[in-house]
């Protein structure tokens, strides 16, 4: 069984200061937020407990589906590469961006260049360059084939939406076809939910049809997201069956907040072409804030 252990939105804190220039912006909006609301529900210790008990499962491999910083400043770009490293090696995380990581213009090209280790094609170059497409990207672990596509796109203030646009899915899909023949267990990353109705309009990833129809068209076994901050399954068309859409909540969110407590997905997969097992077990944060617990278990195939 290959171990997939799945966390998204970590909006690591706290907030660090914020000069006058980084504040005209759209970041005066979302800085206000914080600071009336998820600073209230969204804590460093959260997320340590819930990584402490990820340690213990003993993942072979870690997802992380965006939002890993708040404003995408750049004390925070550097926090969070400094939590990247602690967190562990860039050859066992595999990270896609989110809106929040992408925040105002110049923010995605930041976010990628620190942490482009994370987010590298197994054949792709040791350094990242602006003129590269890093998305999507194949890393193959095992018998799993990890496809890392990016919705991430600066927006106006109060909206968060997402773009998953024609280039991208052409190339996914190839990437999906190419797994799909050398017999791999295909994930593919992404930040917004491909499903409509999922979330509210000015969240919205635009380009859902077409994701659809790149995982129709190429085919694959499991579909990860964030973005909603909520622990959901959907479903999509797939070659030979439908294809589990699973999101998962805030890896920093404590609880008393309106969002689902902290939790993380931890897959179980094996089996083999045609005959694929995936079981999916969902350990949350507990009443007490420290201590994490099972919470749920799917059967998705076998």
């Amino acid at each position: 069984m290959f171990k997939l252990a799945h966390i998204s939105d970590v909006h690591l804190g706290p907030l660090p200061d914020l000069s006058f220039r980084e504040l005209a912006s759209k970041r005066i909006t979302g800085f206000v937020n914080w600071h009336r609301n998820r600073a209230r529900h969204l804590f460093p210790d959260t997320l340590k407990s819930l990584m402490d008990d990820i340690e213990t499962r003993d993942p072979d491999h870690l997802a992380i589906t965006g939002d890993l910083v708040n404003l995408a400043s750049s004390l925070e770009i550097e926090a969070v590469t400094e939590w990247l490293a602690e967190a562990g090696d860039p050859q066992d995380i595999s990270v896609v961006p989110g809106n929040h990581d992408a925040y105002v213009p110049g923010a995605y090209e930041k976010t990628a260049r620190a942490w482009y280790s994370f987010m590298r094609d197994d054949n792709g170059p040791s350094g990242w360059m602006k003129d590269h497409h890093c998305f999507p990207y194949l890393r193959v672990r095992g018998s799993v084939a990890l496809i890392g596509c990016s919705t991430a796109v600066a927006t106006p203030p109060f909206a968060a939406s997402g773009y998953f646009g024609p280039r991208q899915a052409r190339a996914t899909v190839n990437l999906l076809r190419a797994a799909g023949e050398a017999g791999l267990f295909r994930v593919v990353m992404i930040h917004h939910p491909p499903i409509r109705g999922a979330t509210s309009m000015h969240k919205r990833m635009i380009g859902i049809r077409r994701f659809a129809a790149t995982i129709s068209s190429g085919g694959a076994e499991l579909v990860l997201h964030g973005h909603t901050h909520l622990n959901t399954v959907y479903w999509l068309r797939g070659h030979a069956a439908p294809v589990p859409v699973v999101g998962i909540a805030s890896a920093s969110q404590g609880p008393g907040g309106a969002k689902p407590v902290a939790a993380y997905n931890l897959f179980s997969i094996g089996g083999e072409p045609g005959n694929w097992k995936l079981t999916r077990e969902r350990f949350a944060l507990g009443a007490d804030a420290k201590t994490v617990s099972l919470a749920e278990t799917t059967q998705f195939h076998g």
